[in-house]
């Protein structure tokens, strides 16, 4: 199963963990350093089949970037998984709100992020 995904991230290091994990799985991530930047990307690509986006970033946070692309009629269905440091119930319920499919803790096991990938990509 070759799958596309955006990954949206501030930090370059997890930028990097999260494609080297992608890539040791057979995929090919594209990068976007923010949620703005993430817009942009994604407007540009062909939808990826899902998105992964932190919640503290600058710019644009998390939950503006699902927000904005759950607004986007052509990117409602894409499953987005938050890959974050944040663990809290409150923040949980106010992404899945906002359109998340998933939650997932850092610092991340790359076999079950890819797991995850693939579960929520169908």
């Amino acid at each position: 199963m070759s799958l596309s995904v955006l990954a949206v991230d501030d930090s370059r290091t997890m930028r990097d963990m999260i494609s080297i994990a992608l890539k040791q799985a057979g995929i090919e991530p594209t990068l976007a350093e923010d949620g703005e930047h993430g817009l942009e990307v994604l407007a540009d690509m062909t939808p990826p089949d899902v998105i992964i986006t932190d919640i503290n970033m600058p710019k644009l946070d998390g939950f503006g970037f699902i927000d904005a692309v759950r607004k986007q009629n052509k990117h409602q269905g894409i499953p987005i998984l938050v890959l974050t440091t944040e663990s809290a119930e409150t923040l949980k319920a106010r992404a899945r709100q906002a359109g998340a499919t998933g939650w997932i803790v850092k610092p991340f096991d790359p076999v079950k992020l890819v797991r995850a990938l693939k579960m929520v990509a169908g």
